[in-house]
């Protein structure tokens, strides 16, 4: 094995079928040197997650190695040594010591009724031989280590008492507890806050030095890969299409499939009519490059103006002055409201007919309150409120209701918005028939259907429940069902966020172009800036509930005025743009 920590040989993972087994991960090969960081990068499906869980012994719903060889040779080997022929305790015992993994949601990962301390703790005392009381010292280290601001508050905490930021942190602590040979890290910054997955990725490169571990660090997004790994895997459908150093491969891709994953990122430097996407470099255009696609879907100065001139003559449809909403923050023994934080704070805006106003803030910014306010699902505090130059009583709950269905809203999280009891196209219907009484039921589902088709579903989903849907499909039904009244204003509250980037990029065409074919309003939030600036013809910067900056998306993103802003576009992966 030479100096090499991991070698896989031929892996091939297959789970139980209806009728016949499913290849997940079909004879892949690659290696892991001390030191290095090898990115392995592919969409929901790949293989890339059950080739890490494969090497941990976790392979889930009765996945099995059918073929091939994983040779380690980490600290306490005198030779290599194929883990899929040694015992479940020999895999026990090097998991968690020799070999750590951080997976992708550090909340369902991490025990919600055991302080964060005592988790990290435990594992030290499992695999180190410590004493609790030399655990819990180790574990502040550890912390610290991590940059882990008040490490003793953090010991004394739950889960939940954490942000995002902190409890990925923790993480990364339990998995560092014991200096591993080999650190798996899936999706580690997949749900976080530009600025916190800056810090994040900052602190993966510090730690790489300091214990000198191998690191497998799986992603869909190459500019994560490209900031952070020294080689690359390109895997699709339980294969590696595409495999080298980093910048040879992403400076000259050759497989059609890595070329559209690297065209499908929104640019920041460019403005773009459609996003390409992996249909482009499939059909018949193997040979196009990044490059060249991208040339071929820009937006010209000359439709950037007159898109401006048209906006400008176009009347408000939606308008806030002054709008409040607060939070209590603190009770007294008796439930009273002692304190208060606002979540939104005399906020003034106004949205042009046809136009997307593209809102960027992170976590807790109040982004998703102000949207939530403006749809009447939360109930402001003070300031007012006119749609359509008619003031809305945000009291009223029957003037809401009269509201609704010119308003709609596409969630973040389409799985948790729709029923698992109704099939995809009755969840479509369902508005329909809420609110278009007249319609006999053939209709009904004649319409549904018709949505359906426009928003990129086929007749073969309209029977279909949502988990049998993939995550792009289950987006797409939530459009479609937002449509279904033929609303007016839209907000899309981080639509994409949870998607791969050539999935987002499919969204927000289809996006894109609904808004053109039926003269919708967006109001499109996401931490995001990349994809705000793809989608917006207008962006408002929110910072602690305020508005600290909008203006042309172009201009924010070139001269940003606001230090906060600064430090958003910083913090933006941008080493990819350079190859």
């Amino acid at each position: 094995m030479s100096a090499n920590l991991l070698e896989i040989k031929n892996l091939r993972i297959e789970f139980p079928g209806k009728d016949e087994s499913f290849a997940a991960v079909r004879n892949i090969s690659f290696t892991l040197a001390k030191g290095e960081t090898l990115g392995i990068v592919g969409e929901s499906g790949s293989g890339k997650s059950i080739t890490a869980l494969s090497l941990m012994g976790l392979l889930p719903g009765g996945g099995k190695q059918t073929s091939g060889e994983i040779w380690f040779q980490g600290k306490g080997f005198d030779q290599a040594q194929d883990l899929s022929e040694a015992s479940p305790q020999v895999r026990r015992r090097l998991r968690g010591d020799r070999l750590s993994m951080i997976f992708q949601e550090p909340m369902t990962s991490l025990n919600p009724v055991i302080r964060c301390g005592e988790q990290v703790a435990e594992s030290l005392m499992v695999h180190e031989g410590l004493s609790k009381a030399e655990a819990i010292s180790r574990t502040k280290k550890l912390f610290e280590e991590v940059r882990l601001t008040d490490p003793e508050r953090i010991l004394q905490s739950y889960p939940h008492q954490l942000s995002g930021g902190q409890r990925q942190r923790v993480m990364i602590a339990m998995a560092l507890a014991s200096r591993p040979d080999i650190l798996i890290a899936d999706e580690p910054t997949t749900a976080l806050d530009v600025t916190v997955q800056s810090a994040i990725l900052s602190l993966f490169k510090d730690l790489r030095e300091s214990i000198g571990s191998g690191v497998i660090f799986i992603s869909h997004d190459l500019g994560v890969i490209a900031e952070l790994a020294d080689r690359v895997l390109i895997m699709r459908k339980g294969e590696i299409v595409e495999s080298g150093k980093v910048e040879e491969v992403f400076s000259n891709p050759k497989h059609p499939y890595t070329k559209a994953l690297l065209a499908c990122r929104p640019p920041l430097d460019r403005q773009l009519k459609r996003l390409p996407t992996v249909e482009l470099f499939e059909k018949g255009n193997s040979d196009i490059s990044v490059a060249a696609a991208k040339k071929q879907a820009a937006v010209s100065p000359a439709d950037l103006e007159a898109r401006r001139r048209f906006l400008s003559g176009q009347p408000p449809m939606l308008e806030a002055r002054g709008l409040k909403v607060r939070f209590p923050s603190g009770k007294n023994w008796l439930g009273k409201p002692v304190s208060w934080v606002n979540a939104v704070d005399e906020v003034d805006l106004s949205i042009r007919a046809g136009e997307c106003l593209g809102l960027v803030g992170e976590s807790g910014s109040g982004k998703t309150t102000l949207g939530r306010t403006l749809l009447g699902l939360q109930k402001a505090d003070g300031g007012a409120l006119s749609f359509m130059d008619q003031e809305i009583d945000s009291a009223g709950e029957e003037h809401w209701a009269r509201l609704r269905k010119d308003m709609q809203i596409v969630f973040q999280d389409p799985y948790g918005s729709l029923n698992p009891r109704m099939t995809v196209g009755d969840a479509v219907a369902e508005p329909i028939r809420t609110h278009r009484n007249g319609l006999s039921k053939k209709d009904t589902a004649d319409k549904a259907l018709e949505l359906m088709l426009k928003t990129g579903l086929g007749k073969e989903h309209f029977n279909r429940y949502p988990f049998q849907l993939s995550g792009g499909q289950r987006q797409r039904a939530c459009i479609a069902r937002a449509l279904a009244v033929e609303p007016r204003f839209l907000v899309c509250d981080e639509p994409v966020s949870a998607l791969d980037v050539s999935v987002q990029a499919q969204i927000l065409n289809l996006l894109s172009a609904l808004k053109e074919e039926f003269g919708l309003t967006y109001l499109f939030i996401s931490h995001d800036l990349s994809v705000v600036k793809f989608i917006s013809d207008r962006i408002m910067v929110m910072q602690n509930g305020k508005v600290i900056e909008q203006g042309d998306p172009a201009e924010i993103y070139s001269h940003p005025q606001h230090p906060y802003t600064r430090k958003l576009i910083a913090a933006i992966p941008k080493k990819i743009d350079r190859f």
